[in-house]
């Protein structure tokens, strides 16, 4: 599910940002909801999710803890 979500941590993305995290969040709520655009009695709904899912995914890439990159 979701195979394009792309990862969004070193040394896959060198930095993402609230956009990265918007566009995957919204990517996942089109996915599991089966909607590319809600109805108008579901948009609420639709948007708050992106919202809950992208602040999530900001939260989470906030508390990883990645490894160091090696001095060259």
């Amino acid at each position: 599910m979701c195979r394009s979500i792309k990862t969004l941590r070193p040394p896959y993305t060198e930095h993402a940002d609230a956009a990265d995290y918007h566009a995957a969040a919204l990517q996942y709520v089109r996915k599991v909801s089966g909607f590319r655009a809600p109805s108008a009695k579901n948009e609420e709904a639709f948007n708050d999710a992106v919202e809950a899912i992208a602040h999530a995914t900001a939260h989470l890439m906030d508390s990883l803890q990645l490894p160091k990159k090696a001095a060259v």
